[in-house]
This record gives C-alpha cells, structure tokens and sequence, in this order.
C-alpha cells in the first residue's frame, strides 16, 4: 500500500480507502492497546477515537513512517496518556496488593523485571472478574480506596465490598502461586 497515494485519498475523504486502512488495522491496534490497558472496552475506544482524528485531521497530516507505524505509535500515545488520566502508574505498587494479598512470602527477593511479569499477570486475571469485582478491586488496589469509601462511591454495603474481595484474593491466590513460587524459590 502506496503511502502517499493512501493519504492523498484519506486528504479527499475516500471513504473506502478509508474503510480498507480501518479494516486492515482496526484488530491489531486493540490487541496492541490492550497490551498496555488491559482493558478490552477502553481499547477498542482508543483505536476508534485514533480512526476519528485521523478521518478529521488527513488533511493536516504529514507521515515519515509508514502509516501502520504512524496509527500505532497514536494509540501508544494515546493509552499511555489514558492510563496517566487515570494515575496508573508502572510503579508497581499493586504488586503487593496491600502486603502480601497473594501468600506470606517475601516478594523484595523478586527483581523488578518478575514484578512487573507477575504484575501484568494479575492485572490479566483481574480482567476476567465480573464487572462490579474488578470495580471494587481497582478502586481498593490501584486507587487505595477504604471499603466505605467503596461501598460508598458504588451504593453497596462494606460487607459486599469484603466478600467481593475476598473472591477477588481467592481467584487470583488460585491462578499464580505457581509464578510466584517460580521466582520465590529461584
């Protein structure tokens, strides 16, 4: 695909040049966001406003790269800002979760490259909890939330909140003791 020509027809509003760049690249570019946010829903948003700004904007735009290069480097861009509107920080502070959600075990003798493998793989199981879990688990670990401010903030009562994660400690003390041990006992 001629990037030039691609443009010049994205300059004039073709909308099936269009359509064909967004049918090329619309999956690969949630996938990659979902690398960083970990969130399915937020992801396709992202990739939809980056096809939205560019549909708005091809008159202005000057590319150097290849426009697959130009459409990911946005959505990069554009997640990493989200995630700095919603103070998600790679500090890896939920790793652990609180001192020790997940066992007993010393987690300083782990070097920051197996926190953050261990990091990206709680994040990943806390993405398949149900909706209002992962709220209540996000609000409690990344935003340090207290359980009334939680029941609070998402009309239910301290005690949903607990047994909620509870539930939450039990699926994720399931799915990674086995990582854990890996790097614990190295």
């Amino acid at each position: 695909m001629d990037i030039n020509l691609v443009l010049s027809e994205l300059q004039k509003q073709n909308k099936s040049v269009y359509k064909n760049v967004f049918n090329q690249f619309y999956k690969g570019m949630v996938l990659y966001a979902n690398n960083f946010l970990f969130d399915q829903q937020t992801s396709e948003d992202i990739v939809q406003e980056v096809f939205i700004w560019l549909w708005e904007n091809a008159k202005n735009i000057e590319i150097n790269t290849s426009l697959k290069s130009y459409l990911y480097a946005m959505v990069r861009n554009r997640c990493l800002n989200y995630l700095k509107s919603i103070k998600i920080t790679d500090d890896l502070n939920l790793i652990d979760l609180n001192s020790a959600l997940l066992l007993e075990e010393d987690i300083d003798n782990i070097s920051e490259d197996e926190k953050a493998i261990i990091y990206r793989q709680i994040l990943k199981i806390v993405e398949g909890f149900p909706a209002s879990m992962q709220q209540i688990f996000k609000l409690k670990f990344v935003e340090n939330y207290k359980y009334n401010e939680i029941a609070d903030e998402l009309g239910i009562s301290v005690n949903t909140v607990k047994t909620q994660l509870k539930r939450a400690k039990l699926k994720i003390g399931e799915s990674i003791p086995l990582l854990l041990a890996l790097f614990l006992h190295h």
